[in-house]
């Protein structure tokens, strides 16, 4: 018997029974329908849509969090790609921001994403890119303080070429996590999504010499047919 993200058991005759299809249309790309099939057939997708969660990406920073505890009430948070808001509604909830659980300290979300979000309750939001000069000063002044976690799931626009994207990916990695150095309490957390392909040594050695413990998770949300995993870094040494 197999389980869904819900934790129901389902026999496999019931899931291909239930399997959607979708028909080739007149322009649209093979590679496009197998996406659509993908995604309507996918149960992160469905779940999102029932948990009122912007996308499936919001179970892979929950799935990280079940494991690591890094996002706990009263705790400062500053998403660097936030679209489309998952993580922030994830963060949210668990830190309190809202300070719907009573008797809990109350904490603070900050996003981050080079397009305009939707806005999320309990969530500071600002359009901005990341990768420009003076970025890392405007999102200290927006926190107006330092951090517990920074959380980064950046990702360049694809060119189509892997090892390009990966690059520029690691780039972007590299960044954040010079910026988390810059903000985090002692004993904070950063998290980011990188892409495997032989570049991300470098990010290792640095994250190491920074933090008391530095692991590398592919969490069940995260597709098995992708190159992604995520570096949970933790214990910041100040």
């Amino acid at each position: 018997m197999a389980k869904t993200p819900s934790g129901k058991n389902t026999s496999g005759r019931g899931q291909r029974d239930l399997k959607v299809k979708v028909k080739t249309a007149r322009g649209r790309k093979l590679s496009s329908t197998r996406w659509l099939e993908r995604q309507l057939n996918d149960p992160y997708v469905k779940r999102a849509q029932v948990e009122g969660y912007r996308g499936r990406a919001a179970f892979k920073i929950l799935e990280l969090d079940e494991k690591f505890r890094f996002l706990v009430p009263g705790a400062r948070v500053v998403d660097l790609g936030c679209a489309p808001g998952g993580w922030l509604q994830v963060a949210v909830k668990r830190v309190n921001a809202l300070g719907e659980k009573s008797g809990k300290r109350i904490g603070t979300v900050l996003g981050v994403d080079l397009q305009e979000v939707e806005p999320v309750a309990g969530a500071e939001i600002h359009q901005l890119d990341f990768m420009e000069d003076d970025a890392d000063q405007k999102v200290k002044d927006w926190l107006g303080g330092k951090a517990d976690v920074v959380m980064s799931d950046m990702a360049a626009a694809s060119s189509g070429h892997k090892q390009t994207d990966h690059l520029r990916i690691m780039a972007l990695c590299e960044t954040a996590a010079y910026f988390a150095f810059d903000v985090l309490e002692e004993g904070g957390t950063f998290v980011a999504k990188v892409l495997a392909g032989g570049a991300e040594g470098d990010l290792q050695k640095l994250l190491k010499q920074k933090f008391t413990k530095v692991a590398n998770v592919k969490p069940p949300a995260s597709r098995s047919d992708s190159s992604e995993k995520f570096v949970v870094a933790t214990g910041f040494r100040g």
